[in-house]
């Protein structure tokens, strides 16, 4: 771990907010509450989602109306997972940033989001050809690659408070 991380996670721990988050016994069960309640429908519009290009479920549902029925609350629960996740950090900022599942959950969720948002773009743009043709070998792919990212974000998610701090 650099100098610099280290001197970060120092500073962050001793700031008044994270003493506060660190003292207060509710604080971090209602967080953690929060934060599971929004992984729960995220990964629930996620997996509709894929499920549906995968040709598994809701074929008789356009693609388009299910991504107009379900992105926008995964992105509201995106949000709050953002910030529950700062104080979940700000917390106990060792544990998290000093974890490689941490940091491998943070890449996964950056490429995942990534994935999201053109696939978003594409539905937005080409909604005719979402509409009335089925899903092409590239989108029932990057379905498969969603749901695997997903997964493997909720497993380094709970393996975060097993790992050793390097």
């Amino acid at each position: 771990m650099s100098d610099a991380v280290s001197s970060f996670i120092e500073w962050v721990v001793t700031t008044p907010f994270s003493l506060f988050l660190q003292s207060e016994l509710w604080v971090i069960p209602t967080v953690q509450t929060v934060h599971i309640l929004c992984v729960a429908i995220v990964l629930t519009a996620a997996a509709m989602l894929d499920l549906r290009l995968l040709g598994l479920i809701a074929r008789g549902q356009s693609v388009v109306s299910l991504t107009q029925r379900f992105l926008p609350a995964a992105w509201v629960a995106l949000g709050l997972l953002a910030i529950t996740g700062s104080l979940l950090i700000i917390a106990e900022p060792a544990r998290s940033l000093r974890a490689l599942p941490f940091q491998l959950k943070m890449l996964m969720l950056l490429s995942v989001l990534i994935l999201t948002v053109i696939f978003q773009k594409s539905v937005a743009a080409n909604a005719s050809r979402w509409d009335t043709a089925p899903a092409s070998p590239g989108a029932r792919i990057t379905a498969v690659i969603s749901l695997g990212l997903w997964l493997a974000i909720i497993v380094a998610g709970r393996w975060i408070a097993y790992a050793e701090i390097g």
